[in-house]
């Protein structure tokens, strides 16, 4: 897996097609909901010092996803910390889970962070990822986010630089060939 700067309009297109799909946009929250990502806006973000953006991809190369950064403040050094699955054939094969983890050493180590936030939508199935990734809840806000018309809680959290632990990539790859492995002897032995 590699992280990508987003430098390319390509790349950028991309990344913005993925945000802009309802799937990826009605949990995350740019402009307090106001302003629909765009190729421009995205290509804002990626030159200010405030963001910090990078695309994931698998073994080889191919773009999956992206994870972000919003609100840096290189004054008490914190940011808010953000992900969206590009590929939905990907999901849930723990791709989101180990970006996450590299982007997340990233921020620390180049960036100097001492602390990163997060919130998720209450039924976001990437809340998991959060948990992995060893943030730490700490706290609720009430309604504040609609989905649909439908007002929604959001989770808050938190990770400090001295919290986190990277993941091991090989150890991602040896669960997902077991997965794999088991998937593929069910299937033969439903074919007997």
């Amino acid at each position: 897996m590699r992280l990508l700067a987003p430098e390319t309009s390509d790349l950028i297109e991309l990344a913005a097609d993925w945000l802009a799909r309802k799937e990826n946009h009605q949990w995350l929250d740019f402009q307090n909901g106001r302003q629909p990502v765009t190729p421009a806006l995205l290509k804002i973000m990626v030159q200010r010092d405030t963001h910090f953006l990078r695309l994931y991809t698998d073994a080889h190369g191919n773009p999956l996803g992206i994870c972000g950064l919003n609100g840096i403040d290189r004054t008490v050094n914190t940011a808010t910390f953000w992900g969206a699955s590009g590929e939905k054939s990907f999901r849930t094969r723990g791709y989101g889970t180990l970006a996450g983890s590299k982007f997340l050493s990233l921020a620390f180590r180049d960036l100097g962070l001492r602390a990163i936030n997060t919130w998720v939508v209450e039924h976001n199935p990437s809340l998991r990822i959060i948990e992995r990734l060893g943030f730490r809840y700490v706290g609720r806000q009430r309604q504040c986010h609609s989905i649909d018309g439908r007002a929604c809680d959001r989770l808050l959290f938190d990770l400090l630089a001295s919290e986190h632990r990277e993941l091991d990539e090989s150890r991602w790859r040896r669960i997902e060939e077991s997965q794999r492995d088991a998937v593929h002897e069910v299937r033969s032995a439903e074919a007997r």
